[in-house]
């Protein structure tokens, strides 16, 4: 049986890496902007490597998206990170993007437990089936709200053609906004807020989960999307709302049209490197 490490640091178990002094030292290129702190900066890694780049840094993960802390730590982007160091990263982490657990490796003869950890949501591996609770009614989320927070680029080509889980999994949603008691599923920089109609999502057939640290997942609908036909409101950070963005407007017509005449008419929709999507990607793969 799994059990999930609490509190403070204690003891890595025999065979896992011991903590040691400097457990956020960094070596190798790392994820993170020149501005981030070290710590930040390795804590960005290892969300990137659990999300994203297991493959790339040879690390295997297991179906549901936990990882061997061993194994990790043995990854030249974090090698010299101790255990007591990640254990670190993820109690200060407040969005909650990790779980730590203990239980015997199925791999191995030894019942003895071995430490794991995964990303609870945002992986762009499709080998990753996490083991997520089904929404079968808006009143299944704690706080019946699903919004999705962007900016002004990304907005123009999310009007007209919907929110796209893009390279991830899924669409990632809150249960409300920064400041509210929501611990993730939305940047703090968001300066524009989609609230979801999730029972009509419901209604037409699309499916929406919630993760281990209460983020709305959905993966759309067939072709990946979350129509704006599915959008109850849209505002900005201060509560006004927008007007002009239904997809049957003359005024997202015209915006498409725009947004279609700047990349040439030889592309058959908005195109995935224009620069909204360009933008929406890199607001993706931030959270």
């Amino acid at each position: 049986m799994a059990t999930t490490q609490q509190g403070g640091p204690g003891n890595a178990p025999r065979g896992d890496k011991k903590p040691q002094r400097g457990g956020t030292k960094a070596s190798g290129k790392q994820r993170g902007l020149r501005t981030d702190s070290p710590e930040v900066r390795l804590s960005k890694t290892v969300t990137w490597i659990l999300r994203h780049g297991a493959d790339q840094e040879g690390l295997q993960l297991r179906p549901d998206g936990y990882a061997r802390v061993q194994e990790l730590l043995d990854r030249p982007k974090v090698k010299d990170l101790t255990f007591e160091g990640l254990e670190d990263i993820v109690q200060k982490d407040a969005k909650g993007r990790f779980s730590l657990i203990q239980e015997p490796d199925p791999k191995s003869n030894s019942d003895e437990p071995v430490w794991w950890i995964r990303a609870n949501q945002g992986h762009s591996m499709k080998a990753v089936k996490l083991d997520l609770q089904p929404v079968q009614n808006v009143s299944d989320i704690p706080t019946a709200v699903a919004v999705h927070g962007t900016n002004a680029v990304a907005w123009e080509l999310i009007k007209t053609q919907g929110l796209r889980k893009m390279e991830r999994n899924h669409i990632h949603l809150a249960q409300g906004v920064p400041g509210t008691g929501v611990i993730s599923g939305m940047r703090v920089t968001a300066t524009i807020l989609i609230w979801i109609d999730v029972q009509k999502a419901l209604d037409a057939g699309i499916k929406f989960f919630l993760s281990a640290n209460g983020v709305v997942l959905t993966e759309g609908d067939d072709a990946g999307v979350l129509r704006p036909e599915f959008f109850l409101r849209v505002t900005d950070k201060k509560g006004t709302e927008l007007t002009g963005w239904r997809a049957d407007s003359p005024a997202a017509a015209s915006t498409q049209q725009s947004l279609v005449a700047q990349v040439g008419e030889s592309t058959v929709a908005v195109p995935e490197d224009g620069v909204a999507e360009v933008q929406a990607k890199t607001e993706a793969l931030s959270l």
